[in-house]
C-alpha cells in the first residue's frame, strides 16, 4: 500500500530533489526518521480507536475508507493526461526555492537590530511554527537534515497513506502494521534518494494511481467481507 502511494507522491519528490543538491545519506536519514515517526504516530492512533470506537465501527469505517480511495484513484488516474508527474516535480521545486529563499531572508534579516521582530509578526502562524521547529532541531542537526526532516513530515501529515495507515492499525495487529509501513517507506525513501528524478519520469504517474485504485479496493473488499462475516457470527 505504501509503495504504490508514495511512488511519485509529495514526500518522494522532496528526498529525491533533495538528494541532488545534498549528501544522499543524510537526505535518507531525514526522510527516513520523519516518515518513520509519522508512522509509528499513525499506528498508535489507529491502535487507540478500537477503545474509543467498538471494533464492528473501526471495520466499516475501514472498508469505506480503502473503497472511497480506491474509486477516487481510478477516477483520478482515468483522467491524468501523463504529464502529473512532471507537474508535481515542478510544484515542489518551486516550493522548495521557496523555503530555501526565505531562510536565507530570514538569516539577512535576523542580523539586523530589530528585523528579526518585524519578520515573525509579519508571517503566518503555520510559518512561525515551521520556522520556530527548523530552528530548534538545528542546535542539534544539521540545516540540510533538519529542512528535509521538517518538509518531509508536513508534507505526509493528512496524505492518504497517512490516513490508510491509522485504518489499518485499527483493524489489524497494529505492530505488523507499523513494521510494513515502516519498510514500505524505507523501500520508498532509498528510490528516491537514489533515482527517484528519474524513476518519476520514466514511471508512469497514471500507471501507479491505477495500480493503487486496485489495490485499495481489493482491501475495501476484504474488510466488508470481514464485516459481513462479523454480522453473521
Amino acid at each position: 500500500m505504501i509503495i504504490v502511494s508514495e511512488i511519485g507522491d509529495k514526500t518522494f519528490l522532496i528526498a529525491a530533489i533533495m538528494a541532488m543538491k545534498h549528501p544522499r545519506i543524510v537526505v535518507f536519514a531525514a526522510a527516513f526518521c520523519s516518515l518513520a515517526l509519522m508512522s509509528v504516530l499513525s499506528a498508535l492512533l489507529g491502535h487507540v480507536l478500537p477503545n474509543l470506537i467498538p471494533k464492528q465501527y473501526t471495520d466499516v469505517l475501514a472498508a469505506l475508507l480503502f473503497l472511497g480511495f480506491g474509486i477516487r484513484m481510478m477516477y483520478e488516474g482515468y483522467y491524468m493526461d501523463g504529464q502529473e508527474g512532471q507537474d508535481e516535480m515542478s510544484e515542489v521545486e518551486q516550493e522548495l526555492k521557496e523555503v530555501e529563499n526565505r531562510d536565507k531572508t530570514a538569516n539577512l534579516e535576523a542580523m539586523e537590530v530589530g528585523g528579526m521582530e518585524q519578520t515573525v509578526e509579519q508571517k503566518p502562524k503555520t510559518e512561525q511554527i515551521k520556522d520556530g521547529l527548523m530552528n530548534l532541531m538545528q542546535l542539534v542537526f544539521s540545516p540540510v537534515f533538519v529542512q528535509t526532516f521538517v518538509l518531509t513530515f508536513l508534507g505526509e501529515w493528512g496524505d492518504r497513506s497517512q490516513i490508510s495507515t491509522i485504518a489499518l492499525a485499527a483493524a489489524n495487529n497494529v505492530y505488523w502494521v507499523g513494521a510494513g509501513v515502516i519498510i514500505g517507506h524505507t523501500l520508498c525513501s532509498a528510490m528516491a534518494v537514489m533515482g527517484g528524478r528519474m524513476l518519476a519520469s520514466k514511471i508512469s504517474v497514471r500507471t501507479v494511481t491505477f495500480a493503487g485504485s486496485v489495490l485499495f479496493i481489493i482491501f475495501g473488499l476484504y474488510y466488508s467481507y470481514y464485516v459481513y462475516q462479523g454480522q453473521l457470527e
